[in-house]
């Protein structure tokens, strides 16, 4: 039910399918029973019987009419018409499927009903009344249509502006809402499948009444009876005495619907007996269920905010001043020592740790600030491998002077890869990192060497530190807007972004 208030285009594609599958179902009921036909009436007639010709090709020819034009009519018409395009197009088609249900089925019914031409005086009579009977099906069926496609939309707008009606009426739940939807849907399937008029009646009276006494009883009887020491027979009492009630109301309508006196006692009585059997228990079970569910909400919210309380104790533990300033501390003890090299690190450590702290948590952040963080990042990491002569890190950085922003951590990820992967100790190895800005466009390149990895390596086969999360938030924040390639050789691999701000 949530996916047809979230995604429009699913109940689209639930009315396809389900017309489709009663489609193919019908073909295969009338493929498979060859018994129930019109045999019967052709033998009185004295007029020869043909399955095919008589039942079988004309029945499919007007499920298949019937199928097309309720294609046509729900996802090309009516689409139209609310949002008001193409209205006498529209309107044209509207009386196209009649003409064209009408002559079809006319024109089938005179093999399918070919008995009547026994009955009428000339061929022209038998014609003209097979051919006003198919009209006036045509106009049923569009009508039927109409009251179907009328019932969807209503049942969509109550269920897709349910919490608001439940907030301003709280006695209506959004699963009575969902209910009374399926109860037009089936009150459409009745009345197209010409369904006696007795169980139209009643199930026309039945479930709106069960739904009516659900909404009581989620919002006075049930909270009233929990009240009381004996609570399930108290509510048990009160919702039989409101049945008593309901007998002379339910009779009128019901000799009003059929105009027969003993029809209406009798519907009266049997809506009673099924609230009483059905109803009346399943709202009860209902509504114990939906208390143990707020009750088990309840708890989990109360140890999450448990949960929430001890992670703040824990944060407020590791104190950021106290860790600057354990970090100025050895700053000022490391140029003491005349450690410049280890002060360096320091420092550039310190700034890097603000920006985790402050500015790692938006949204999105200056490209400056990016730039600078992986400034700092590659300049720590060069002091590790500065006495290694073999290890050649090149970084071209452009400032940007521009207030351009850019989601952060996005671009440092390449770098750390290219760290992580590309250097190696034992062997000559290089970096190359560029960045450039222009027009609006940044333009990013990453170079690194790549070495073999031993079998017994762990990070063998391994593609990266974040890459595979660098792709999908590119994807995400810049959707059509970003051009990467990636590219690896046996002794190189290269990062190239193109990245639209």
């Amino acid at each position: 039910m949530k996916d047809l208030i979230i995604k429009p285009t699913f109940l689209n594609k639930v009315e396809f399918w389900a017309a489709t599958t009663i489609y193919v179902f019908a073909v295969f009921f009338l493929s498979a029973n060859a018994v129930n036909t019109n045999r019967g009436l052709f033998d009185e007639a004295l007029i020869r019987f043909n399955y095919y010709e008589n039942h079988f090709l004309p029945q499919l020819v007007r499920y298949t009419v019937l199928y097309l034009v309720f294609l046509l009519l729900n996802y090309t018409v009516v689409p139209r018409l609310i949002r008001k395009e193409a209205l006498f197009r529209s309107i044209l088609l509207i009386v196209a499927s009649f003409l064209a249900i009408g002559l079809v089925f006319g024109i089938v019914d005179t093999y399918h009903k070919a008995y009547l031409f026994q009955e009428y005086s000339s061929q022209q009579a038998t014609y003209n009344a097979i051919f006003q009977d198919s009209f006036h099906y045509a106009l049923w069926l569009l009508l039927m249509f109409g009251f179907y496609t009328i019932m969807k939309y209503i049942g969509l707008y109550l269920l897709t502006n349910s919490e608001a009606i439940q907030s301003r009426y709280r006695i209506i739940t959004r699963d009575a809402l969902g209910a009374f939807m399926l109860w037009m849907i089936s009150m459409f399937l009745l009345l197209l499948i010409n369904a006696d008029g007795a169980v139209v009646v009643s199930w026309g009276i039945f479930v709106p009444f069960a739904i009516a006494f659900y909404c009581y009883s989620f919002y006075s009887l049930i909270p009233k009876a929990l009240g009381k020491k004996h609570a399930f027979r108290s509510y048990m009492f009160n919702s039989f005495l409101l049945m008593l009630v309901s007998v002379l109301p339910v009779m009128l309508l019901g000799m009003l619907l059929i105009h027969n006196a003993e029809g209406g006692l009798s519907i009266s009585f049997m809506n009673m007996a099924f609230q009483l059997l059905i109803t009346v228990p399943l709202s009860w079970v209902l509504f114990k269920r939906q208390m143990q569910g707020n009750e088990e909400l309840f708890m989990l919210r109360h140890e999450l905010g448990q949960s929430n309380a001890n992670l703040d104790f824990l944060r407020s533990q590791i104190n950021p001043h106290f860790l600057f300033n354990t970090l100025n501390t050895l700053y000022g003890t490391a140029l003491q020592e005349n450690s410049e090299r280890t002060a360096q690190g320091i420092q550039m450590l310190g700034d890097m740790m603000r920006f985790m702290l402050h500015e790692n948590h938006q949204q999105k952040i200056l490209l400056s600030r990016e730039s600078e963080y992986m400034r700092n990042y590659i300049a720590l990491q060069s002091l590790r491998t500065s006495t290694t002569p073999d290890i050649v890190i090149q970084a071209k950085l452009e400032d940007v002077l521009d207030e351009k922003f850019i989601a952060p951590m996005l671009l440092i990820p390449f770098v750390e890869n290219a760290f992580k992967h590309g250097i190696s100790l034992k062997q000559p190895s290089w970096i190359r990192v560029t960045l450039h800005y222009e027009q609006d466009k940044l333009y990013f390149d990453v170079y690194n060497s790549t070495h073999a990895k031993k079998e017994q390596d762990p990070e063998k086969g391994k593609s990266g530190v974040g890459l595979e999360n660098v792709r999908q938030r590119l994807a995400l924040l810049y959707p059509d807007r970003h051009e990467l390639v990636i590219r690896e050789t046996l002794e190189e691999f290269f990062v190239h972004l193109t990245l639209q701000l």
